[in-house]
């Protein structure tokens, strides 16, 4: 009898052990949690940029962006979706960009630091045929609000230039 209910206890610890789910366990997970919400999105000159949604999603494995401009630009209104997440093969956060003008960046290299979380593309194209790499970084700000900020370069990292500034700003209902 007592061999009986060592093997269930034995069994149900591993069957808890086996059904926890890793990114609800690793703090590491847990890192770009400042961004989930329901955002406006601000430019630098104060404009309305567009709107996002930041979410959890596969088991809070992933931080989804869903991301739409506020306006039209010859005719069609930006949208585009990103999928975050921490790769613990490699050690370094991940974000896919995807959007409705066949666009996609891949940051392969990210970290979380100093309530910042920094990504680096890796090398593309641009439509000159020069080789690029983008400097993206999620600077977590006062009142709940967010800082994005996108930079590229075409020397190799040695000097960058702003593409974009955005403050994110909880949407109001």
């Amino acid at each position: 009898m007592k061999k009986i209910t060592l093997l269930s206890c034995l069994f149900l610890i591993s069957t808890f052990s086996w059904a926890q789910k890793p990114c609800d366990t690793d703090p590491v997970y847990r890192q770009f949690d400042f961004w989930i919400g329901e955002w406006d999105a601000f430019a630098a000159n104060g404009k309305l940029a567009g709107h996002s949604k930041i979410s959890k999603i596969l088991d809070n494995c992933c931080v989804l962006e869903e991301w739409t401009s506020a306006g039209a630009q010859q005719g069609l209104v930006f949208s585009g979706k990103s999928f975050n997440t921490y790769n613990s093969a490699t050690g370094q956060w991940q974000q896919n960009w995807v959007d409705n003008t066949g666009g996609s960046t891949e940051y392969l290299t990210g970290h979380f630091e100093n309530d910042a979380m920094h990504f680096v593309s890796r090398p593309f194209k641009n439509q000159n045929g020069i080789t690029c790499i983008r400097k993206l970084t999620f600077f977590k700000l006062k009142e709940g609000k967010v800082r994005q900020f996108g930079e590229i370069s075409n020397d190799d990292g040695k000097t960058w230039t702003a593409e974009y500034d955005l403050e994110y700003r909880p949407k109001k209902n």
